[in-house]
């Protein structure tokens, strides 16, 4: 498959009149729909300050690299709808994944439409948001409020961007990480600035844990029960610019310790920052995502869902399953699969899912798993037979390259004799075989 390629037909510019800073961000979406939307939001930043310093970070993350992958060119998404702003990206190597949620307290203006698209985060707008002052206003317009008229005196330089599919994979295998994490430690800004005093320096392969001992956080190279594991510690710099005005942070583990995440809390906006199990693997892999896709997602519950939510909104799975006459048991399967395509985003501070749909068309997403397919192609041509089957237990051979493969399904644990399995052990997801296992039963 070919990467995305997209195109501005502007630039995001930063312009100052009678003492007015104005920020108009430049959009652009794969959805016709959408595109079509001139403007999403215009109004004026609370506090431009802490707003600019936030927005740097996540330039600087999506224009980083920490694997084999050069870093390039990589502009942010924005969500705008109920009352907040989201902003969200990854690193070009997918191990990072970085978030700014703005809550209606940080923003003082009118929504004029709701949805998701990518802006265009430019080096000379970039420039300009590192001379914002403590007292300085600023206004924000997601997208141009007004019809621009070209005339052939003035041009409009158009920026190419091409986004490569583990980008878009990350934007939707993330948040189903995000969904198992589980708050480990709150640190005041003290204790904060203290625990990234002591940050290794250079590229440090070996595993790092933030323990607390004596009511003091610290970094250690041996595994404590309650320790934090962080592989490729040195991508926590990407947070050092933020350090001197954040109010204090959380930091977040999965149950398995293979990733982890840090929220920085600022009073009227949060930023997020999600980190790969390691600095050469990133998030792009299937993993979680073919678990919640052995069944098939009906196009229709996608539409409806279009037209009932609006963007950020708190998707509330227990109502939506009393108000619409939806089992509990499909609402979660749905909400695992609404995750898996990018139609929902995950709040690790509230536990809850918001929604949101990626500026991507939806088969293009669909078509991101290519294990998916193989496993329903085994399907189809009767290559699984099954064995045995005793309540959650599973015993099948499913006919590999030359070999028939065994899988063995015992509730949540699972097994398979085939290269995949053996090489990673379930940590990059579930292989083919047992996908299709799941998908016959």
């Amino acid at each position: 498959m070919t990467d995305l390629q997209y195109q501005y037909n502007g630039v995001s510019t930063y312009t100052k009149v009678k003492g007015i800073n104005s920020l108009v961000l430049a959009h652009q979406t794969e959805i016709e729909a959408v595109n079509d939307i001139p403007c999403f939001f215009w109004g004026s930043l609370t506090d431009p300050y802490v707003t600019a310093k936030c927005w740097t970070t996540i330039a600087k993350v999506v224009r980083s690299s920490f694997g084999p992958i050069p870093p390039s060119l990589r502009d942010p998404i924005v969500s705008a709808g109920t009352e907040r702003i989201r902003f969200e990206g990854f690193s070009s190597c997918n191990g990072v994944y970085v978030r700014l949620d703005m809550k209606p307290e940080s923003i003082d203006g009118e929504f004029i439409a709701n949805g998701t698209t990518n802006v265009d985060f430019n080096e000379p707008m970039l420039n300009a948001l590192n001379s914002i002052q403590k007292n300085e206003k600023v206004t924000l317009a997601v997208g141009q409020r007004e019809l621009q008229v070209i005339t052939s005196k003035t041009t409009v330089k158009e920026k190419k961007v091409s986004l490569p599919l583990r980008w878009i994979k990350g934007l939707t295998s993330v948040q189903l990480y995000l969904a198992d994490m589980e708050q480990k430690f709150e640190l005041n800004k003290i204790q904060t600035l203290q625990l990234f005093q002591t940050l290794p320096k250079g590229n440090v392969r070996s595993d790092f844990f933030i323990t607390k001992r004596a009511g003091k956080f610290m970094l250690s190279t041996m595994a404590t029960n309650d320790g934090v594991r962080i592989g490729g510690i040195h991508r926590l710099r990407l947070l050092e610019s933020i350090l001197s005005i954040v109010d204090k942070i959380f930091v977040y583990a999965s149950p398995d310790q293979e990733s982890c995440a840090v929220v920085g809390e600022f009073g009227k906006m949060q930023l997020l920052m999600a980190f790969s199990p390691d600095a050469y693997r990133g998030f792009s892999g299937e993993g979680k995502v073919l678990e919640n896709m052995t069944g098939d997602l009906p196009l229709e519950w996608v539409y409806g869902l279009n037209s009932l939510l609006k963007a950020n909104e708190t998707f509330d799975p227990s109502l939506l399953s009393i108000e619409h006459d939806i089992g509990f048991g499909t609402m979660d399967q749905l909400t695992s699969s609404l995750s898996s395509i990018g139609l929902l985003g995950y709040d690790l501070t509230v536990g809850k899912h918001f929604y949101r749909q990626l500026p991507f068309k939806t088969e293009r997403i669909l078509s991101l798993n290519p294990r998916l397919k193989n496993a329903k192609k085994l399907v189809d041509n009767a290559d699984v037979q099954i064995l045995k089957k005793e309540g959650n237990y599973v015993e099948a051979n499913v006919k590999g390259t030359g070999v028939q493969h065994r899988v063995v399904i015992n509730n949540e644990e699972q097994r398979c004799t085939c290269d995949w399995f053996t090489a990673y052990q379930g940590k990059r997801g579930i292989c083919k075989h047992v996908l299709a296992v799941k998908m016959l039963m």
